[in-house]
């Protein structure tokens, strides 16, 4: 709160009783009242995730995003660390906003490890994921072929086949299509 000192207030009474803050039509420039009788000139506009909540629903929402994940290749060496691509597209021409459970919006696993990672845990409160009329999110992140199993360890992963799989964080991601998976080779 900013206190007035005595100063102020003198000018700003000076300001009121000049009638500086009246308007007329001689003097345009000049402030005044307003005529109250006049419609408005512009309308308010909603939130298009507020009117696609409100009129989509969920199971048309879900429909209407789609999620890949890609790899550059389809078998690295041991020890590379391995690049992959997670694509959300809206295919709706309406904006989406889908309700998370966790404030962490979407995931990606290696073979059922979150985010390869045996140790972390998502917030309990959720979250909302918003999308544009056709709009693209494209995340890019790296697996550096190892499991963290503690505070402060990782260990490698063996050889073998690897399945990357990403999701919005809903339930049930996988049956209502808001979730894809691929397969990479480690050697």
């Amino acid at each position: 709160m900013t206190l007035l000192r005595g100063d102020d207030i003198d000018t700003m009474r000076k300001i009121y009783e000049s009638g500086a803050l009246d308007r007329d039509d001689k003097r345009p420039f000049k402030p005044g009242e307003t005529d109250q009788e006049t419609t408005p000139r512009a309308m308010r506009s909603l939130s298009g995730g507020l009117l696609s909540r409100l009129f989509v629903p969920t199971a048309v929402q879900y429909w209407g995003l789609s999620v890949s994940i890609s790899t550059p290749r389809s078998t690295y060496d041991a020890g590379t660390p391995i690049p992959f691509t997670v694509t959300i597209v809206n295919r709706l021409p309406v904006p989406v906003t889908v309700r998370t459970a966790t404030p962490v919006l979407w995931s990606w696993e290696v073979n059922g490890v979150r985010e390869a990672s045996r140790v972390s845990e998502l917030p309990d409160r959720a979250g909302q994921f918003r999308f544009d009329r056709g709009e693209r999110k494209r995340f890019r992140r790296r697996w550096h072929q190892s499991f963290r199993v503690s505070e402060g360890e990782w260990e490698a992963a063996a050889p073998g086949d690897y399945c990357l799989r990403a999701a919005v964080a809903i339930e049930n991601a996988s049956e209502t299509g808001l979730s894809d998976e691929t397969t990479i080779r480690i050697e």
